[in-house]
């Protein structure tokens, strides 16, 4: 992981084989920024869905316990949110870099869209 400092706040940024393994060690929180739709049509399983237009850093959680990692499609949100928090005061803060295209180019394992039925299907890491 490395540490941003944009605009003098600083924040993580994590890499998909970082926060896959503390995602599946339970040491973190992976919040997705995306839209309801882009969740929809396929997520990283497990990750709370929290969309950049509907998030006010004053109301996450606390991270007693678990760290918060965001993630978006490209990772352009998903900093942009890490460094809203990181204005409010909340810290360490964190996101993955490169996004949900980082997790599949990667061949991290998601859920996706069964275009047939339109049903969720697990895609297994490759």
């Amino acid at each position: 992981m490395k540490t941003e400092t944009v605009d003098g706040l600083s924040f993580e940024t994590w890499t998909v084989d970082e926060v896959e393994k503390a995602f599946n060690a339970n040491e973190i929180v992976l919040i997705d920024v995306r839209t309801p739709q882009e969740y929809a049509f396929e997520h990283i399983s497990g990750a709370l869905l929290l969309p950049m237009s509907f998030f006010t850093a004053e109301k996450l959680p606390s991270q007693e316990g678990k760290r918060i990692v965001f993630h978006c499609g490209s990772g352009m949100r998903s900093a942009k949110v890490a460094q809203a928090s990181a204005a409010a005061g909340i810290s360490p803060i964190a996101h993955m870099e490169g996004g949900f295209g980082a997790w599949k180019a990667a061949g991290k394992a998601y859920t996706g869209t069964n275009m047939a039925t339109g049903a969720p299907t697990a895609v297994p890491a490759k």
